[in-house]
């Protein structure tokens, strides 16, 4: 079995992904982080890392479609991502988790009347996020 080292790069991007857990970073927000902070952290050894960090179930990956970059999130302990919807800023490309009770009802609709279960994990509603409607008016 191979071993796992614990390195100072995979430990700059495993914290930077706690403090950022209301994020959804690519691994170019998370290069460009790093980097802001002084941190020289190449992208190989991020996407690496995010590589590892998936596969032990710490992070969270989210495919975009149309060749969009994979975001990322951190876990939190307890928390399920496949309880809600995501919705996707079409102009800043901003992925935000609804946590809403009328979309549990629309679940439950769908279930109870179309014999159908969604896959809320996989389902992102797309639009233009508050921010930037404000911006364009």
């Amino acid at each position: 079995m191979k071993t796992e080292y614990k390195t100072k790069q995979k430990s700059l991007i495993e914290r930077l992904l706690i403090e950022n857990r209301d994020r959804h970073l690519t691994a170019d927000d998370i290069t460009d982080l790093l980097r802001a902070k002084g941190d020289d952290v190449g992208r190989t050894t991020v996407y690496r890392t995010l590589e590892r960090l998936v596969r032990d179930n710490k992070v969270r990956r989210f495919s975009m479609p149309q060749g969009d970059s994979a975001c990322y999130q951190y876990i939190e302990e307890g928390k399920k991502c496949s309880e809600h919807f995501h919705l996707k800023c079409s102009v800043c490309g901003t992925l935000l988790h609804m946590e809403c009770e009328q979309m549990s009802l629309l679940n439950s609709h769908i279930a109870e009347h179309h014999g159908f279960k969604v896959d809320n994990f996989k389902t992102v509603l797309y639009g233009v996020c508050g921010n930037c409607v404000g911006e364009n008016q």
